[in-house]
């Protein structure tokens, strides 16, 4: 890289101080030095060629004739012949033989004849060297044309320089060609068209962009600029794939006197591969109200902008538009097609993607990977995406690394590990293991089918790690509740200069919300505002549900107040909020202020606002809203807010009206529902109904643990013990497990878990110490021991110290000890919080003059004063 940048000074210098004419126009350009080619102007002395006879004339007409007839083999067969005769052909039928096989793509038949040339000991002009360096740039082999560029001397011409620099931008190698674009201006040549093409193409990077830029300077002095295509088309993706300066990328473009469908096609492109859907459209008509007829690159182009944007309507106006060009059966145009249908169905369903498919009468990779993703981020057709990768497999298409990245998602969404293991053997065999996307997919795969370990030995192993790559992992730890390792993950990508973006710092906002870090969270917060990303709505969302979610609902406000225009996620977020805190007035408020600023809702913003009204017991408002969603906004109930109003009308005791709207649901119950009605029941002592709901999830699953629990505990909240026991050796029989409760409480930036009745903290006898002296305190205050939450047959006495080897009453005395400042104690259990602890936590507010903030797995208590913000409802 110093070699580079040190190259790059000595190269402007010398645009600086080379003494070309300062605005020559393109008509007088000095033309190259006249080059002497004896071949072509004397004949061949009699060392050189023997004396020609009707033979070689009848095999050189033969030659001719098989060119011009297209039949390039037949051609190379008579050279061949030609050649056993110990006869060859001139220069000018050699240089005929190298560009049709240019032409054709065939570089093999063209190496045969650069070796027949060498055989035949003709003396080569600038016309045939420049051929060969044509055909060995096409092939790939750089260094073979940088070596006949050398032989050559003083037969270099201008043709041989744009030729080798066309090489060396054709196959990447962007120093190279930048400096033999310099190289000839010292050399005294004057760049051409092709030149001009070329090294635009070197500096269609970042590392280059500057350079293009002075270039481009000097470009506009030749008058190329306006009047050739190439150059233009060379610049505009100079602008974009430098710097993304769609802008001036733009400007090129409508500067263009001459434009054709390959100069739209890109500009159209280029728009929707920047997420400018929109102005590609809208470029898109004025190309054809200009009269140019697009292709199938421009039709392809346009169809994924509109998929890009959700449009299926316009969507499919396009595709009637490429039916009446005739384009509907081109493999391109039906890959975009297939991606449209599968991204713009609201329903999720893939089955206009998947006629598109078999319409085709030929697929490739595309095609497959298009349709096998289409079903995979569909929703719930993995198993169908499995499928049609097995069968791609078996009709000989061999997969890419695009096709092998959505199988994996496939797999991770089935949570078959096994599978994805097999899959990703074959990635192994075909040698794509290394490209990150693979890896990536590999990594998401093995964290969500639980297996961290694994996920980070894929990660490890990446060859080139990029954001991507550490967003994926970052992004495992924070959802597998593991956020120290997300941070010190953090902290990598910053020493490694990689740079963050808007997903890594979400990423990490939500493993510090999952665990309840508001420590961690505010430390991200100070980062993001250092770093510029203020206000990136996807970070404004994660900081309000981050605050939120850990107990400061002020500060999430303050955010969402400072955002300025929210989106529907933003405004969900706040009413979700305010919903688990228990402020569904504030809920309510925030849900019409939404209206009013002309935000539609979405199915999550209605579930916000019915378990904010189940949080408060607003029946009626509740009643009203559910009603409501599908008149006024067309949102059909789903099982969630079906769950929803079953809790609104459970918890308030009005379980005969929620067991009636379970079997008036248009759709079986499913367990979410069932579950929270037996919870209902459980509060209020109804057994009959209770076990009902019981009966029906376990004939549904009779894997349920959760309905073993509940159902047991609603026999122990009634003394029926040997129910108890009957439960429970059915538990053990069927090898099922009570979910351990545990709390947990941040204090100076570490994470603190504590379980039932835990001593292995190392201050636990300071921590029970100050249990003792709060439960003598709280007495004075007239605090009772509620035993009816012990679920165990047992002592009252031994009861009672159970009540207090509560996870939660734990990890609120740590807080008490641990914390001198006045703000408040933040704790968060995983389970529903006990009943006997949440009374306990109002004295405790007293005793302690401290307000206690509780998330348990249903919502948020503030305890402050003696009292608590759910109003003892909850």
């Amino acid at each position: 890289m110093d070699l580079f940048r040190h190259q790059i000074v000595i190269t402007k210098r010398t645009m600086i101080s080379l003494s070309l004419p300062s605005s020559p126009a393109k008509t007088h350009l000095p033309s190259p030095k006249p080059t002497n080619h004896p071949s072509r102007q004397k004949p061949p002395s009699s060392t050189t060629f023997k004396p020609q006879n009707s033979s070689f004339y009848s095999l050189k007409d033969r030659l001719f004739h098989h060119l011009n007839a297209g039949h390039l083999q037949k051609a190379i067969s008579t050279l061949d012949q030609m050649s056993q005769k110990g006869t060859h052909p001139d220069l000018i039928t050699y240089s005929l033989l190298l560009k049709s096989c240019i032409r054709s793509h065939n570089y093999q038949l063209g190496h045969l004849v650069h070796h027949r040339l060498t055989q035949s000991g003709l003396e080569l002009d600038s016309v045939i060297l420049n051929s060969l360096i044509s055909l060995y740039s096409k092939c790939g082999d750089w260094q073979q044309a940088h070596e006949i560029f050398e032989s050559m001397g003083n037969k270099r011409d201008l043709v041989s320089w744009s030729a080798l620099i066309s090489c060396y931008a054709n196959n990447e190698k962007a120093f190279e060609a930048i400096s033999a674009f310099f190289d000839m201006l010292e050399c005294g040549f004057y760049p051409n068209e092709y030149c001009f093409t070329g090294v635009f193409r070197a500096c269609s990077n970042k590392e280059n962009i500057s350079l293009g830029k002075i270039i481009f300077g000097f470009l506009l002095k030749t008058g190329y600029f306006e009047s050739d295509v190439c150059v233009g088309c060379a610049l505009i993706d100079m602008f974009v794939k430098g710097n993304g300066d769609l802008e001036s990328a733009y400007k090129v473009f409508d500067r263009m006197p001459d434009r054709n469908v390959v100069t739209w096609t890109l500009m159209i492109t280029r728009f929707q591969q920047l997420g400018f859907s929109r102005d590609a459209v809208d470029l898109f008509l004025d190309m054809v109200l200009s009269g140019y007829v697009p292709d199938r690159f421009t039709l392809s182009g346009v169809v994924s902008a509109c998929a890009e944007m959700g449009l299926l309507s316009l969507g499919r106006q396009f595709h009637c538009l490429v039916m009446k060009s005739g384009l509907d059966l081109d493999v391109c145009v039906g890959c975009s097609l297939v991606d449209m249908y599968a991204k713009c169905v609201a329903d999720g369903s893939v089955d206009d993607a998947r006629k598109v498919f078999d319409r085709m009468p030929v697929h490739n990779v595309m095609s497959w990977t298009a349709i096998i993703t289409g079903y995979v981020q569909s929703g719930g057709c993995d198993r169908e995406a499995i499928e049609l990768f097995l069968e791609m497999v078996q009709g000989q298409v061999k997969p890419n690394h695009f096709t092998f990245s959505s199988v994996l998602k496939a797999c991770a969404n089935l949570s078959d590990i096994w599978l994805g293991e097999q899959v990703y053997a074959l990635v192994v065999k075909m040698r794509l293991a290394s490209i990150n996307c693979v890896g990536n997919s590999l990594i998401s795969m093995y964290s969500r089918c639980g297996n961290m370990e694994n996920a980070r030995k894929a990660f490890d192993v990446l060859f080139e790690k990029n954001l991507v790559s550490y967003n994926t992992i970052v992004n495992a730890y924070a959802k597998s509740l593991n956020s120290e390792e997300a941070f010190e993950l953090f902290n990598e990508i910053e020493g490694a200069g990689t740079g963050v973006n808007a997903f890594t710092f979400a990423s990490l906002l939500s493993g510090a919300s999952s665990i309840g870090a508001i420590g961690k969270g505010e430390q991200i917060h100070s980062r993001i505002l250092k770093s510029g990303f203020k206000s990136n709505l996807h970070i404004c969302n994660a900081l309000i549900s981050m605050y939120s979610r850990c107990g400061n609902i002020e500060a999430a406000f303050q955010v969402f107040n400072e955002m300025g225009d929210g989106n529907v996620i933003s405004w969900t977020s706040m009413i979700t909020g305010f919903a688990k805190h228990g402020f569904a007035t504030r809920a309510l408020e925030t849900f019409h202020k939404m209206l009013e600023a002309g935000v539609s809702p979405n199915e999550v913003t209605y579930i916000a606002v019915l378990s904010a009204c189940s949080h408060v017991g607003l029946i009626s408002e509740g009643l009203k809203h559910f009603k409501s969603m599908k008149v006024e906004h067309g949102i059909v109930p789903r099982m969630e807010h079906y769950a929803c109003v079953v809790d609104l009308l459970g918890r308030s005791g009005h379980l005969e009206e929620a067991m009636e709207l379970v079997n008036s649901m248009p759709f079986k119950a499913d367990a979410l529902v069932l579950r929270t009605f037996l919870g209902a029941c459980r509060v209020h002592g109804n057994m009959d109904l209770g076990k009902h709901a019981a009966e029906i999830i376990l004939e549904q699953d009779p894997h349920d643990p959760a309905a073993y629990i509940l159902l047991s505990n609603l026999h122990a909240s009634a003394g029926q013990w040997e129910e108890v026991a009957e439960i429970r050796k059915k538990m053990k029989e069927r090898n099922l497990t009570k979910e351990a409760g545990c709390s947990w409480i941040e204090v100076e930036n570490k994470v603190h878990k504590f379980y039932v009745g835990d001593t292995s903290h190392p201050q636990a006898q300071e921590i029970y110490d100050e249990l003792d002296q709060l439960a003598l305190k709280i007495k004075e205050l007239g605090y009772i021991p509620s035993t009816d939450f012990v679920l165990h047959d047992v002592e009252e006495e031994q009861k009672e110290q159970y009540l207090f080897q509560h996870s939660e009453k734990i990890a609120v005395a740590y807080g008490f000890i641990s914390t001198s400042t006045s703000r408040p104690i933040r704790v968060f259990k995983n389970l529903r919080v006990c009943g006997d602890c949440h009374t306990a936590f109002k004295y405790f507010s007293i005793v302690r003059r401290k307000e206690i903030v509780l998330r348990d797995a249903n919502r948020f208590h503030h305890f402050k004063d003696g009292t608590c913000s759910c109003n003892d409802y909850w």
